[in-house]
């Protein structure tokens, strides 16, 4: 199918003014809340005065209005000690959360069309040792980047079913140049790729109360972006929404882009339509490395997200207990395009805050205020969740995730990984590399080529540990050096429920 023009990316001009929304009915218990916020407006309409260029005032007055409205539910909700009530957080039932293999597996491609898919790429790959670049940048597989992979999947998608499945990302002003430069790229390929940026908000003071930057120009280290959950905002507010809905999409998939088993799947999609939920969340099984994961419960009669930042801390295990709660939120999220304009225009949003304590360079503590893009499902009609494979949640964080996906466990088709059938179990192992591996480059010369680990259980390794070429790794192995010792393991080295340490002194485990 050959690639037509369905909408140009926002500009400053389809920036909207700022929602006119309603102020909150907010009782302020104290007189500081009151000067505080009044403080902040003061901040605020100071640095939006300064801003010279009629466009550039348009945006930023757009997000200082959001920011703001999101600082004044913050002081709201502080005075009034407002909690989460542990004992109405009820687990998800089947009526909430519907099992996979249980979908209709009778699907009509053509409704492919009616679908955008949306990437979140706010993010650095900074604790990978990759500086200020994005993380989608990274190479992941054979040569090629997050970023490779997506447009690689999408470009497959719209080939096979001669449709047209925009792409979407999300960028922050932490990663848009850079992004904007890497996409030129694709100029050719049968794929429509648009962006905008997520807000960008303004560090605060916490004893102060007040924006830390001084000027809309200040060092962007005195800025943040404030979580994916300002996706319905940044969306709005950059006339995208509008440019969807009038180009016949009626539906959007969104997805971290570091989860490389995120990728498009028609049971999902026909069971959104055929269901007509507004919001579906994919979640998967947890472990016990997925226990600080957020999930679905019913809190006061309405279906709710729950993450581990909002539970009182005597409930923390509770909250961990994979008895109580045996699901997570993998942030695959299904929505219908028109319901978010509808929650928007409403002023219906109300999505939790997540405060993020901060030390910033100059030693000065700060607060961030977050939100997640899928606290929004208690806002959507019929929303529910969709218990998933594992395999739709391969997230890339740290370079042990980075062994795992370059490893032999998987196989590439048209841009998606495929777990090799030659592995015997479902599970993938459990990798957990020390801090002589924690940055790329170092990942990179410690590992010659990548082991054999299609019959691994469990792998630690600590230390100055170096490995050499066609390694296989069986079973249980634990690698570690002590101080001032260095293993060098041999190339062709066959390592089955092993433990090594020292210099090469290797026991059974």
């Amino acid at each position: 199918m050959s690639k037509q023009p369905l909408l140009s990316a926002p500009t400053a001009n389809d920036v909207k003014s700022p929602r006119a929304r309603g102020h909150s009915a907010m009782d302020f218990k104290t007189a500081t809340t009151g000067v505080a916020a009044k403080a902040m407006r003061n901040e605020l309409n100071r640095m939006i005065n300064e801003v010279e260029n009629p466009k550039a005032k348009k945006v930023f007055d757009a997000e200082m209005q959001s920011f703001f409205i999101l600082f004044n539910r913050y002081l709201a909700e502080k005075a009034k000690g407002e909690k989460i009530v542990w004992d109405k957080c009820i687990a998800a039932g089947p009526d909430l959360i519907k099992p996979y293999a249980e979908l209709k597996k009778s699907v009509n491609p053509t409704l492919l069309d009616k679908l955008v898919v949306l990437k979140l790429n706010g993010g650095l790959g900074t604790s990978m040792g990759m500086g200020g670049a994005p993380k989608s940048a990274i190479e992941v597989r054979e040569g090629m980047t997050f970023l490779d992979l997506c447009v690689r999947q999408i470009e497959h998608l719209n080939e096979e079913f001669n449709v047209n499945v925009p792409f979407i990302l999300m960028n922050s002003f932490n990663t848009d140049g850079e992004t904007q430069r890497i996409i030129q790229k694709y100029a050719n390929h049968n794929i429509q790729i648009l962006t905008f940026n997520q807000s960008r908000f303004p560090r605060v003071g916490r004893e102060t109360l007040l924006p830390v930057p001084r000027s809309p120009v200040s060092d962007k280290s005195m800025w943040y972006p404030p979580g994916h959950g300002d996706i319905y905002d940044a969306l709005s507010n950059s006339g995208l929404l509008d440019q969807l809905i009038a180009a016949g999409k009626e539906y959007i998939f969104v997805s971290n882009v570091d989860n490389l088993g995120a990728v498009v799947d028609l049971n999902i999609y026909q069971h959104m339509i055929d269901s007509q939920a507004e919001f579906i969340m994919e979640l998967t099984d947890k472990t016990k490395a997925d226990v600080k994961g957020g999930t679905l419960v019913q809190y006061e009669g309405n279906v709710r997200l729950l993450e581990v930042a909002q539970v009182p801390s005597e409930h923390i295990e509770d909250f961990k207990s994979i008895k109580k709660f045996n699901t997570f939120n993998t942030n695959n999220l299904w929505m219908n395009l028109k319901a978010i304009k509808r929650v928007m225009e409403n002023d219906e949003l109300l999505l939790d805050i997540i405060v993020n304590n901060k030390i910033a360079d100059s030693g000065e503590a700060v607060i961030q205020l977050e939100t997640a893009v899928g606290a929004a499902i208690k806002h959507f009609r019929g929303a529910h969740g969709v218990n998933v494979p594992r395999s739709r949640f391969l997230p890339v964080k740290s370079t042990s995730d980075l062994l795992l996906i370059t490893s032999d466990l998987y196989t590439l088709e048209h841009g998606t990984l495929v777990m090799n059938p030659a592995r015997m179990f479902g599970q993938t192992p459990v990798i957990k590399l020390g801090d002589s591996f924690k940055k790329i480059a170092n990942f990179q010369k410690r590992f010659r080529t990548v082991p054999n680990i299609l019959e691994l259980d469990h792998l630690t390794v600590a230390g100055d540990v170096w490995f050499g070429r066609n390694i296989t790794l069986r079973g249980t192995v634990i690698i570690v050096a002590t101080d001032n010792a260095r293993i060098d393991l041999p190339d062709g080295s066959i390592l089955e429920n092993k433990l090594v340490s020292g210099n090469i002194s290797i026991i059974d485990h």
